[in-house]
């Protein structure tokens, strides 16, 4: 299955994010991560949105470039996928 989603490039990424709703509105298989992942604001204060708990394992392509991913799974927003600063690479 093929799937055009709409990413942000961000250079000050610390990971690979994809929405949580997203991946519930796909039907994307997800494994439980061995420990949750904390997530902060810029300021340092906890995000009231919630940790990460999950990760989904998927193909990406782009421009004839393609790559086996892990994205950890968060509440974005208005985003459907942020890629950091190693797929900028």
């Amino acid at each position: 299955m093929t799937i055009i989603v709409k990413a942000l490039l961000d250079s000050g990424a610390i990971g690979m994010f994809v929405d949580r709703k997203f991946v519930k509105k796909n039907r994307f298989k997800i494994e439980r991560l061995e420990r949750l992942l904390k997530v902060t604001n810029m300021d340092r204060s906890n995000n009231n949105r919630g940790d990460i708990t999950h990760e989904v394992e998927c193909n990406v392509y782009c421009k004839g470039h393609q790559e086996r991913m892990k994205f950890d799974i968060c509440n974005l927003g208005r985003m459907e996928v942020i890629l950091d600063m190693l797929w900028l690479t």
